[in-house]
C-alpha cells in the first residue's frame, strides 16, 4: 500500500523527481546536491525512503514514480479533508467561505466541478 504522507525534506526530493522523472540516479544525486547541499549517500538513503513507501521506484540506476504528482495531491487533498473536517467538503468550503469570497469564476468552476463529478 503506498503511504502519502512525507516529510517536509521527502516532499522537495520528490519534487526534484517528479520534475525530471526518468532520471538517472546519478543525476539525481547531483541535483540534490545544489539542491540541498546533500552527499550521494543522503540522496540514496532518501530515495530508499521514497520506494518503501512506493512513491518512486530506482530500476537500473533509472529512477520513475509510481505514483504520479497529480495523483500523491489528490490524495493528499483528500486526506486533509478527512483529517480535519470529517471527510466533509462542504464543512471545508464553509471554512474556507469565511474568510475568503469566492469570485464568480470560481462559483462557476465549483458548479461545473459538480455537474461533471455528480453521483448518479
Amino acid at each position: 500500500m503506498v503511504e502519502f504522507r512525507l516529510t517536509e525534506a521527502e516532499e522537495k526530493f520528490a519534487e526534484i523527481i517528479w520534475d525530471n522523472e526518468p532520471i538517472k540516479s546519478s543525476e539525481l544525486v547531483k541535483l540534490s546536491e545544489k539542491a540541498f547541499d546533500w552527499k550521494k549517500s543522503t540522496t540514496y538513503t532518501m530515495l530508499r525512503r521514497l520506494e518503501e513507501k512506493k512513491i518512486f521506484k530506482n530500476d537500473k540506476s533509472i529512477v520513475v514514480s509510481l505514483v504520479k504528482k497529480e495523483d500523491f495531491y489528490s490524495e493528499q487533498s483528500k486526506m486533509f479533508i478527512e483529517d480535519n473536517y470529517d471527510g466533509s467538503l462542504p464543512k471545508f468550503v464553509a471554512a474556507f467561505t469565511r474568510r475568503n469570497k469566492l469570485t464568480k469564476k470560481d462559483v462557476k468552476e465549483l458548479e461545473n466541478l459538480i455537474k461533471n463529478h455528480r453521483e448518479d
